[in-house]
């Protein structure tokens, strides 16, 4: 691959990348991805320092030292295409060389972190829990855009959901980080997240406009496959996008869930804030 165009890859007037208006030197090989931009002062309250701060539309990042290790936290805001654009100039500040416009030869492995809210769609999942996803499934079109590669297994568990629900298209699934997913499994429930290209009838969710998928949340939740014990766990909105472009970049990366509402029980948690504080803490003394 040659010199990337001026239009493929935007650079602002000092040289940082586009939409995160950042450069290689303010970042950390460590990177904890919140959504809600008000999330990363809830991470960075228990950093030692900050060395760093840089507000750009959605997308807050803070970078400083906790327990004597250089963490960077970044806000995304909501939806897999705001991770791609995350994703995709995240790894251009490390393995693009961006005065020349070239790929560098050495490629860099970020290790990337999701801290999130989840809703469960199993009775079992109690609310005020933690769940790291293991694999993701991707109800969106993101993929659609690129050549995702996936195993026999991640294709057949499109398939069959295909085939439940009535879909018209195929889900994505990916795996995440097994290396990340080690790090923080003894302290949380390991589940299958599906994620979804909306909030409202993505989700199950009915309000005024009939959903096309009236036992959508029904069919998820009684989703399974007997050979592989496989069950769908989780609704959120951005971790398939994680899991696909980390695979094809090359970088570590994980979703944790602070799991805020039980959608079999329709319940939702009175303590929310804490749940996720209390992850934000797990992640901090364990990256």
């Amino acid at each position: 691959m040659g010199k990337i165009s001026e239009t493929d890859l935007i650079l602002n007037e000092d040289g940082s990348v586009y939409h995160l208006n950042l450069l290689p030197k303010n970042i950390s090989d460590t990177i904890i991805a919140v959504g809600d931009p008000n999330r990363v002062f809830q991470v960075s309250q228990y950093f030692d320092d900050i060395d760093f701060e840089m507000n750009k539309r959605e997308f807050i990042t803070h970078t400083g030292k906790y327990s004597g290790k250089r963490i960077t936290v970044i806000s995304t805001g909501i939806g897999t295409d705001n991770i791609e654009i995350f994703l995709t100039e995240l790894d251009a500040l490390v393995n693009i060389d961006l005065k020349t416009r070239e790929p560098k030869a050495r490629r860099k492995k970020l290790r990337i972190i999701r801290v999130g809210t989840s809703g469960a769609i199993q009775e079992d999942i109690p609310l005020d829990s933690h769940l790291i996803s293991e694999y993701a499934i991707g109800f969106d079109n993101l993929m659609n855009f690129y050549d995702l590669p996936m195993d026999k297994f991640e294709k057949s568990i499109g398939r069959a959901l295909k085939k439940q629900i009535g879909l018209n298209f195929s889900p994505y699934v990916v795996k995440g980080s097994e290396s990340l997913r080690d790090l923080f499994k003894k302290e949380m429930i390991i589940g299958n997240t599906v994620t979804a290209p909306g909030f409202y009838a993505p989700q199950g969710r009915e309000m005024r406009i009939p959903a096309r998928y009236p036992k959508l949340l029904e069919d998820l939740t009684y989703f399974h496959t007997k050979n592989s014990d496989f069950w769908l766990t989780n609704l959120e909105m951005e971790t398939a996008a994680y899991y696909a472009l980390g695979r094809m970049l090359g970088h570590e990366v994980i979703s944790l869930n602070a799991i805020i509402a039980n959608r079999v029980k329709n319940k939702f948690s009175k303590k929310h804030t804490k749940t996720v504080d209390e992850l934000i803490k797990k992640v901090l003394d364990l990256v």
